[in-house]
């Protein structure tokens, strides 16, 4: 990955397979490419928007990251033969939506946009990284690395959108609320369908 990011060894199918519990890899892996997918949608929406603004370059550097990380899902999904959430043409409007609807409410609304998001899928990740410790954190060593480091580059993009004055927002616990409903809603979807 760009900037010295984790990279997870790709393994013949088999080797990918030995020893797994497929169940639990199977939802982490389909819910997590759901997740950066979803991201990138957003990410475009609120690119659509505002681009060409001031905060465009800040928003286009978490785009790129979100790229890498939905490019790292997609190279797992194959490594794992982990079949994607049927959701995705879903996820696709509903991502682009909210970040460009949110990004009509200005930089400020983009951010706190980001800032829903991004604690939701730190907090995401988390749950991910000890369900893996609980099972075997020298079997899924690997996967551990990758799922950390895209959770500190999520908190990052927390952090950046509160730098970027998103509690500014009109209503902004109202919208938080809002958008990590909904993320929980995508997360627990995402796992089973």
């Amino acid at each position: 990955l760009p900037g010295g990011g984790a990279s997870l060894r790709l393994c013949s199918t088999r080797g990918a397979q030995d020893g797994i519990n497929k169940p639990v890899i199977d939802r982490i892996i389909r819910v997590d490419h759901a997740g950066e997918y979803g991201a990138n949608r957003i990410y475009a929406g609120q690119m659509a928007v505002l681009g060409r603004s001031s905060v465009g370059p800040v928003i286009q550097q978490m785009w790129n990251q979100e790229k890498a990380h939905l490019k790292k899902f997609n190279e797992l999904m194959v490594a794992y033969r982990v079949r994607p959430t049927v959701l995705l043409p879903f996820w696709n409007v509903a991502g682009f939506v909210l970040g460009a609807g949110s990004a009509l409410l200005g930089k400020k609304g983009a951010m706190a946009c980001t800032v829903a998001v991004e604690e939701s899928i730190s907090e995401h990740y988390n749950n991910q990284i000890r369900t893996l410790i609980e099972e075997d954190p020298e079997k899924y060593k690997e996967l551990l690395q990758v799922i950390k480091q895209f959770r500190d580059e999520e908190q990052e993009h927390h952090d950046t959108g509160l730098e970027h004055d998103a509690e500014a927002t009109p209503a902004y616990s109202v919208l938080k609320t809002v958008i990590q409903l909904g993320c929980k809603a995508a997360i627990f979807l995402s796992e089973r369908i």
